[in-house]
């Protein structure tokens, strides 16, 4: 029925970072905040104790993956930057990029110039040590939001976090729930080494070991919807036949989709293709709820409030780690009630 090759790519959008005391917003250089109130909390408890809150201005330094990257990451960072205004108390400095080590240079800048606080969610889990301990040295708390990184947690305040592994185990069984005759299935990644790369990567390449499903290809696109859709049409050209695509986040899912019409292939509900994602975007539950897509993993992009009222001693913290509760959500039972509920921008 369809086909494999596969197309080679490594995208890794970058946006450099001016580290100047004074942030700027050429290119994905750093960014002063916006205004406006947000961010919710759905999460269970965290770490240490409340903090007093800071005299005059509190200056925060945010490393994060650029709004470019999903939908996801676009509600992150309007998050971020809503919570963390100077209407509310701060002042705000931003640096974004997919490349760790030029968040490093960033998070490494902001301890330079005296933050009081630094925010990061880590293009890969590896290589943080040093800055966090520089950042320890200087006075200056961590907190760690959307993804783990792997270090001490004496290194860090709190982490408000996605349990990726929980997303990646929910997606998996509700495939083995559709007890397909075989599993044959496109595995597009996200960015390698990145905690939601991992933890959406790990109950599948479990079933791969175990020969429950075939692994026809495993590739990153590196979250991007154009790099996914050349990863399919590579598939589809080799000839190998497929019936699952698992994309790590629903811009991929939305590219490899792309592909399959291009080649009239059918997907979805009563499609020879199941397409799923990750994120939840309100356009993405769209497609769900038409039948197009069979299955999107919901991932919170709202951690800015909590962490916030940790700062300001609103919110005393009893353990480390912050979970966002999530959950999945299959086409044949989404309403548009849950759209509007959990859907991600518009």
């Amino acid at each position: 029925m369809m086909k494999k090759k596969f197309g080679s790519l490594v995208l890794v959008g970058s946006v450099m970072m001016s580290l100047l005391f004074s942030a700027c917003t050429s290119g994905g250089g750093t960014t002063n905040a916006g205004s406006t109130s947000g961010g919710s909390d759905n999460s269970g408890s965290t770490a240490t104790v409340a903090e007093a809150p800071s005299s005059g201005t509190i200056k925060v330094g945010v490393v994060n993956n650029p709004p470019s990257e999903s939908g996801y990451r676009e509600a992150n960072v309007k998050d971020m930057e809503s919570v963390f205004s100077a209407a509310n108390g701060y002042e705000l400095k931003t640096a974004y990029s997919l490349k760790n080590d030029e968040q490093l240079q960033a998070a490494q800048g902001f301890i330079t110039e005296g933050v009081d606080y630094l925010l990061i969610s880590a293009a890969e889990t590896t290589g943080w040590d040093e800055v966090l301990k520089k950042a320890q040295e200087a006075g200056i708390k961590v907190y760690l939001f959307d993804r783990m990184i792997d270090v001490d947690e004496s290194l860090y305040e709190a982490a408000v976090v996605s349990d990726m592994s929980a997303e990646g185990d929910t997606a998996v069984q509700w495939l083995l729930d559709q007890d397909l005759p075989e599993y044959n299935v496109i595995h597009i990644q996200g960015a390698m080494g990145s905690d939601a790369q991992i933890g959406r990567t790990g109950a599948l390449d479990a079933q791969f070991a175990s020969g429950k499903m075939n692994k026809v290809v495993q590739q990153t696109a590196t979250w991007d919807e154009a790099e996914a859709k050349k990863i399919v049409e590579s598939v589809i050209n080799s000839g190998d036949s497929f019936n699952v695509i698992y994309a790590e986040n629903d811009g991929m899912a939305k590219g490899a989709v792309a592909a399959l019409d291009e080649a009239g292939i059918t997907h979805g509900v009563d499609g020879d293709v199941i397409v799923m994602g990750f994120d939840c975007n309100k356009w993405a539950l769209r497609e769900l709820l038409a039948g197009k897509w069979n299955y999107d993993g919901q991932c919170s992009p709202f951690q800015a409030q909590i962490i916030s009222d940790i700062i300001q001693g609103k919110r005393t913290v009893t353990e480390k780690k912050i979970i966002n509760e999530e959950k999945g959500f299959d086409a044949k039972s989404l309403t548009q009630s849950d759209i509007d509920t959990y859907g991600l921008g518009e």
